[in-house]
């Protein structure tokens, strides 16, 4: 017995722990060290087994109290103790204490889950394109997808009609079946399908044409979604329940739209704000004017100030986006402004914009419009 680990050290425990500290640090160290946790890992299975025979001892008072009082030889038949042995006092049905633990099912097949238990049905994602101005202010659309549904001519069952499911016999209806297994010298059980009913825990004899047997079939649904103001390009939208049908009476999953907005020709969109570029004249600019600014509804007069520079912004509260759960409140809109400089100006025209140019003391600019062409001809 010199070999063996103290079963408080296995555990990772004080000797005053008590038996819910005990417990507690069994369930994570054998949960950690599963067999179906570690397939093919031998020092995996070795702790396992250390693990197990540790708790087996501890969580039962009596032999605890032996353990304390003579250790290891308390169990050693050799030492005259009790001859506790292998099966570890009738724990070789590990399967059940395990699966009290941690919801059962720790089989490598199953995965923890019955296969005739009440099933979700999955996801759909679609994309829906709509745009700028329908994501500003919303719209209905209608939306068709291809879902899997619960087949109409047998109701879901999988049976044809005027037939019905029977249960199976093999596992009487439970869909699992035991499975016993025996690792150094312990013998542990645990539950996989039922490879008769392949878990359903029923046998269809006479399958329905229509879905043959599998209870569902691929279809196309139609629907009209209501896509809210405001919402903004990569949103997504949830419709719960709308997605494939669950099996053995389980939900049916969402249906998940994500919306892509086309972009706008003139608009640019930040969160709410709106943003723009408007031209205007160098004599709009330089003398101020009322321009005609754009909106996403019809546009607006705005009083540019005299003077203005190039480049310089200006914003209209609450045109821009209306704000998703409150269409009372909108964004702003800002535009830039950017001075067009004229081209293909007459020898009149030019002669202004020098005159103009004298009298705010320039003199720099050229003198003659002709002077590249004279140069040329000449």
């Amino acid at each position: 017995m010199a070999d063996k680990r103290d079963y408080y050290e296995v555990l990772g425990v004080d000797r005053s722990a008590d038996a819910n500290a005990i417990k507690k640090a069994y369930r994570s160290l054998a949960k950690k060290y599963h067999p179906d946790m570690n397939p093919g890992d031998k020092e995996a299975e070795a702790k396992f087994k250390e693990v197990n025979e540790a708790y087996a001892v501890l969580s039962d008072e009596e032999k605890k109290a032996k353990y304390d009082q003579f250790g290891h030889a308390a169990f050693d038949p050799a030492a005259g103790g009790s001859g506790f042995g292998a099966d570890f006092g009738g724990f070789g049905d590990f399967g059940d204490i395990f699966s009290s633990f941690f919801g059962g099912g720790f089989s490598s097949s199953t995965g923890g889950r019955r296969a005739n238990a009440p099933t979700r049905g999955d996801d759909i994602g679609i994309r829906l394109t709509i745009t700028f101005e329908e994501a500003a202010f919303g719209v209905k659309k209608e939306v068709s997808y291809n879902r899997v549904q619960k087949c109409t001519e047998c109701g879901g069952s999988g049976a044809a009609k005027g037939t019905s499911a029977e249960t199976c016999r093999s596992c009487n209806g439970s869909g699992q079946k035991r499975v016993t297994q025996r690792l150094g010298g312990m013998q542990f059980q645990s539950t996989a399908p039922c490879d008769a009913c392949r878990g359903t825990g029923k046998v269809i004899k006479n399958p329905c044409s229509a879905c043959r047997g599998s209870g569902s079939v691929r279809g196309t649904k139609s629907l009209t979604v209501t896509i809210p103001a405001g919402i903004d390009n990569g949103q997504k939208i949830a419709l719960r329940g709308q997605g494939c049908d669950g099996r053995n009476g389980g939900p049916a999953g969402d249906l998940i739209i994500t919306i892509q907005v086309k972009p706008h020709s003139v608009f640019v969109r930040e969160e709410f704000d709106l943003y723009c570029e408007i031209p205007i004249t160098v004599a709009e600019a330089t003398l101020g004017a009322e321009i005609k600014i754009p909106t996403l509804e019809d546009p607006i007069p705005y009083t540019i100030p005299e003077g203005t520079q190039p480049g310089t912004t200006f914003t209209v509260r609450g045109k821009g986006i209306p704000y998703v759960n409150n269409n009372n409140r909108r964004g702003d809109l800002t535009f830039r402004v950017n001075v067009e400089i004229p081209r293909g100006l007459n020898e009149k025209q030019k002669d202004a914009m020098r005159a103009f140019a004298e009298s705010c003391g320039e003199s720099n600019y050229s003198k003659k419009s002709g002077f590249f062409k004279k140069k040329k001809n000449g």
